[in-house]
């Protein structure tokens, strides 16, 4: 099993747009193989500042996920619309 914890940081005033599309998110992430379950968490010191953290059953899982068109729609969108700069993605092994 692994964690992920993927860092993101919205443009001000985007925070409800982000929001809203995470809970899109969940469902593509629930259908993926090997996924079992991710949650949103808000910076309370900045309120622009997220972490999603989402457990894997493997590496392998993850990485599938993130090449799928699913993936690709989703960040897509937020990097034209929402995001203030790249997200940051960090593996917990276990």
């Amino acid at each position: 099993m692994i964690t992920v914890g993927m860092n993101y940081h919205v443009i001000p005033g985007k925070e409800q747009d982000f929001e809203d599309k995470f809970a899109a998110v969940v469902d593509a992430l629930n259908a993926a193989e090997g996924h079992s379950s991710s949650t949103l968490w808000k910076d309370v010191s900045d309120g622009a500042s997220y972490l999603i953290t989402s457990e894997w059953s493997e590496e392998k899982a993850f990485t599938d996920f993130i090449h799928s068109d699913a993936f690709r729609q989703v960040t897509d969108w937020g990097k034209e619309q929402i995001l203030s700069g790249r997200p940051v993605h960090k593996v917990y092994r276990h």
